[in-house]
């Protein structure tokens, strides 16, 4: 499993509008240049996040995007899902599907469970508790 720049740029589109996007909307452009990322693809990220409802957009001069809702309840897990599709490993054998003692023993030892430990972690995360985790980092950085 391999996550791609569309399921990292629409983590980082996230955060950033929730920590930017306090009283007002965002920009792509602004994002992408704070992101370090192209504006054309965000703004297909944008798309698939505006139309499963984790983002909101306004037009016009002051338009923008904006979280729908809030940090805490956008779970890291859903929007891996929602850009990436299943967060599986390997895929479960299809019904009626012939499988070999070695390889059902392997996909129950290894692949299951490395499938279960990623659900926990991605499903336990928020787009606050990310934004939580960067302030801690910072606030423990001393310079001399």
């Amino acid at each position: 499993m391999r996550i791609s720049s569309r399921g990292r740029y629409g983590v980082r589109l996230l955060i950033d509008l929730a920590q930017h996007a306090i009283d007002s909307h965002v920009t792509l452009a602004s994002v992408a240049a704070r992101q370090n990322v192209p504006v054309r693809y965000l703004e297909q990220v944008a798309i698939i996040l505006r139309r499963t409802g984790f983002i909101r957009s306004v037009k016009g001069a002051s338009g923008g995007y904006s979280l729908a809702r809030d940090p805490a309840e956008i779970v890291v897990g859903d929007v891996l899902r929602t850009l990436e599709g299943d967060m599986l490993i390997i895929d479960p054998p299809l019904p009626g599907e012939c499988e070999t003692k070695y390889a059902a023993t392997v996909r129950r030892v290894v692949f299951d469970k490395l499938n279960k430990k990623i659900a926990a972690i991605i499903d336990r995360e928020t787009i606050a508790t990310l934004i939580g985790a960067d302030i801690a980092n910072e606030s423990y950085m001393y310079c001399i």
